[in-house]
């Protein structure tokens, strides 16, 4: 009875004196609301890069080998001039890695670049992301000939002027006619298209299906990376157990090509997806490190406002509270009844902190590329969070008006 009886007072409250209500409950909706909204992206962000991210930038049991790292932290000055001093990567550093690593491993070669593709129909796809590669690429970045075909190993040494296209710059260019067999020009170079991809979809706002890949030995080597030379070299274990064995082999191969000496740094730089990852993990943890210093200050000013709103109640009904305790009411009755108002009230807090949090998270979501993830556990804490403080913010009040004289009270005015 004194539950619901609480409830009730507390929801008439809401009701009669909606304005003073919603100014009382800011803080606690703020709180809640900024804590739905960081940990919703967060969390979003996080799924994305362990399951999308790292798979299309680094590959699957994937080794990258590079001239410079693709993640930097802090990196000054004279470490950048040190960087672009190393030696570029070579297709004869690719044949080495291909006769002497031991370990089952799957090797492609992957340079880029950005041009505008123009069909034999006249119609132009803009800032396609060109891609000299070698037939391994299909297989390690898990790409899908949906029409067509990959161009094969020989097409690939020889540097046929063949092209894969991705569905949407095939759609630009073409207008749902049949691409196979027809001619794409980048940067005045005719290519002959022999497939097109399956949607891929975007990456932070960046479409993955505007794109070219070519043979990295033909034409296109003009313009994606200097002669003889590639970008990256991705290294594949056939056995993801052997992955780090790969990783050892790979960097021996290179050391002893470089002519480094034990005590010399690397001049060539390996990466995985676990960089990436332990990256972001380092990011994350930062975040989830200042969120609470960001969320306690708004569920402390609500809560100080919470309890200044129930003193004012308890201050209004003093007489009521006198009457009760003359009828028989007990001290714990009116401790208990000021406390499931005050819990009550900031419960609804919390209620509208978590639906207005997570409204906004998702029209992030919608309006940029920041992916979000609603967690009904987060919601869950949102909502405890409001119940925690409307407890907390209704002892002192609620002590108060337990404390009250009868006679005292009745004589209020």
């Amino acid at each position: 009875m004194h539950l619901w009886e609480g409830v009730a007072l507390a929801m008439n409250q809401l009701r009669t004196q909606k304005l003073k209500s919603l100014f009382s409950l800011l803080g606690v909706i703020l709180g809640v609301m900024f804590l739905l909204l960081v940990v919703t992206i967060v969390e979003g962000l996080d799924r994305y890069i362990r399951e999308d991210f790292t798979s299309q930038v680094f590959g699957v049991n994937t080794v990258t080998l590079r001239r410079i790292p693709e993640i930097q932290i802090n990196t000054d000055a004279e470490e950048w001039r040190a960087l672009i001093r190393r030696p570029r990567i070579t297709y004869d550093d690719v044949a080495d890695l291909r006769r002497r690593v031991t370990v089952p491993v799957r090797i492609a070669v992957e340079s880029g670049s950005s041009a505008d593709a123009v069909g034999d129909n006249g119609r132009t796809a803009t800032g396609v992301r060109v891609t000299g590669a070698s037939p391994e690429l299909f297989v390690i970045r898990d790409l899908t000939v949906e029409r067509g075909r990959a161009f094969t190993p020989q097409e690939a040494e020889a540097g046929l002027p063949v092209v894969v296209i991705g569905s949407e710059t095939a759609e630009v260019i073409f207008e749902g006619l049949d691409p196979i067999g027809r001619t794409v020009r980048l940067r005045g170079f005719p290519y002959r298209v022999i497939g097109v991809l399956e949607e891929r979809g975007s990456l932070f706002g960046q479409s993955l299906d505007n794109f070219a890949i070519a043979p990295a030995r033909s034409p296109i080597q003009s313009f994606t990376a200097p002669r003889g030379n590639v970008d990256q070299v991705l290294i594949q274990a056939v056995d993801p157990d052997r992955l780090r064995e790969a990783q050892m082999e790979v960097e021996g191969i290179m050391r002893a090509r470089h002519g480094l000496r034990p005590s010399d740094d690397n001049d060539f730089a390996l990466e995985t997806a676990d960089e990436a990852i332990s990256f972001w993990d380092r990011i994350s943890r930062i975040l989830f490190l200042a969120l609470p210093m960001f969320v306690a200050i708004s569920v402390v000013v609500g809560g100080i406002v919470i309890m200044n709103i129930m003193l004012v109640s308890v201050m209004e009904r003093t007489r009521e509270i006198g009457v009760r305790k003359a009828i028989g009411a007990r001290r714990k009755d009116i401790l208990t009844q000021v406390l499931i108002e005050s819990a009550t009230l900031a419960t609804v807090g919390g209620v509208l902190g978590v639906v207005v949090g997570v409204l906004l998270a998702l029209l992030v979501a919608a309006l940029s590329p920041m992916p979000a993830a609603v967690s009904p556990f987060w919601a869950s804490v949102g909502v405890a969070l409001g119940l925690t403080v409307g407890i907390a913010a209704g002892v002192y009040p609620a002590w108060r008006a337990a404390g009250l004289d009868p006679v005292d009270a009745l004589r209020y005015e």
